[in-house]
């Protein structure tokens, strides 16, 4: 089998590189990501659905859905649930999921002004090459009263917990997805990016500032992951 050429981005994260490095992973990108968190990404997207609390008739703008596995899951409440990416082979790969999907730039949204219920980003928000802006078309085309849910690897809370899953992060993840993903090197790139990343304050604080009401967050896992959300007034 031939392999895929390998290849990551820089934490510039110029969108060209960005995209190109989700299409080197899309044929194993699911598997790869249930083997690297031992199954916890099927709990990380049931309380992403819990924490939406979507209705029957609601629509929800999914972002950086990927292979549209997050859209499949939060379609489970009855919502209308829509999936954009920046990378068109993270979406060919989900075709057979049989949701709805758009090929997009979370910067600058393809719908109008308050056109959803509720928009969700999953372990998205740190690959866009702007995320501030993000933050404010997401804002833009919530209906007032909607919400957000961002749902992002994050700073474990617990001191020896954290060091150990960093040592993780560096150096075992890389040697899993090298006998996993289809592009093992975009794995450095991705561990690298979450180190960076803000922590959950700091995270809620740059939701807040672009525009986001009552923002608060919840930890899973020990704070591997934090979904954060918050309101657009109306």
């Amino acid at each position: 089998m031939a392999k895929t050429e390998s290849f990551r981005a820089s934490l510039d994260k110029q969108p060209h590189e960005v995209a190109s490095m989700f299409d080197g992973v899309a044929k194993r990108y699911d598997l790869t990501n249930t083997v690297l968190t031992g199954g916890q990404d099927r709990y990380w997207r049931w309380a992403t659905r819990r924490a939406l609390a979507l209705r029957p008739g609601e629509r929800l703008l999914d972002l950086a859905a990927g292979t549209g596995v997050s859209t499949a899951e939060f379609a489970k409440s009855g919502a209308w649930c829509l999936a954009l990416d920046f990378s068109k082979g993270m979406l060919e790969a989900g075709r057979f999921r049989r949701v709805p999907m758009v090929n997009g730039d979370a910067t600058a949204l393809p719908f109008a002004d308050d056109s959803f219920d509720a928009v969700a980003i999953s372990y998205g928000l740190r690959n866009v090459s702007e995320p501030d802006a993000a933050l404010r078309e997401m804002l833009r085309v919530t209906k007032p009263g909607g919400r957000l849910v961002v749902a992002e690897f994050s700073t474990p809370v617990f001191g020896p917990f954290r060091t150990i899953y960093m040592e993780y992060l560096m150096k075992v993840l890389p040697k899993v997805a090298e006998a996993v993903s289809s592009n093992p090197d975009a794995y450095v790139y991705l561990a690298e990016s979450i180190r960076a990343w803000p922590n959950q304050r700091q995270l809620a604080m740059r939701i807040s500032d672009a525009g986001w009401s009552s923002v608060q967050w919840r930890n899973l896992t020990g704070g591997i992951v934090a979904l954060h959300r918050g309101y657009k007034l109306g």
